[in-house]
């Protein structure tokens, strides 16, 4: 099962407006927020993250909703965390 995971930005990467850091769950990653090029991102919004991309910004509501009901989920939840979790996204050439 693939699920979105509510994150909230914590900054923009240097010299790359494709990538931010995000922090989900007590754990940053960066994450490729390109999809989004036509939304105004600023630390402290959130998005809705798979697979190291963010498919939608969110507002504060809707994420903690979205964690309440992940965390009903169980095994399915924990699963999308561990995969954000060992994800990596790296800037070309690096």
């Amino acid at each position: 099962m693939c699920l979105g995971i509510p994150g909230q930005l914590v900054e923009m990467v240097d010299g790359n407006d494709q990538l931010a850091r995000v922090e989900v769950s007590g754990v940053t990653r960066v994450v490729n927020v390109g999809l989004l090029e036509d939304e105004a991102l600023g630390a402290g919004d959130w998005v809705l993250i798979h697979v190291g991309f963010a498919l939608a910004k969110i507002d504060e509501e809707e994420a903690e909703l979205a964690l309440a009901s992940l965390q009903l989920m169980g095994r399915a939840y924990g699963d999308e965390l561990e995969a954000f979790w060992a994800s990596r996204i790296a800037r070309a050439g690096s």
